[in-house]
């Protein structure tokens, strides 16, 4: 792929970017030098190589959901300064 003036004037445009013609040869040496290294990887034979999500092996590190205080209900409502029906009584924040 061939970087061109219009295609950097975009991505400066995407980023927020002013870049002065200096800073737009730059970004296009380095954009063309970073899709030249990305097609040297497509040269590697990855045919025997598995799919990969991560690069550690990762297994599921959550435990089972366990109920473990119950239906507390009345205590919780101890402190409540309004209850109506088991449940916290809150002043409207809208109408």
């Amino acid at each position: 792929m061939v970087i061109t003036d219009e295609i950097i004037d975009y991505v400066g445009i995407l980023a927020k970017l002013e870049l002065s013609e200096e800073e737009k040869a730059q970004a296009k040496k380095d954009m063309s030098d970073m899709l030249d290294y990305v097609e040297k990887l497509n040269e590697l034979d990855t045919e025997e190589v598995p799919a990969m999500s991560h690069t550690f092996p990762l297994s599921n590190v959550f435990r089972e959901d366990a109920v473990t205080n119950g239906d507390d209900r009345e205590n919780l409502l101890k402190n409540a300064p309004e209850e109506k029906d088991g449940c916290y009584v809150v002043p409207k924040t809208f109408d």
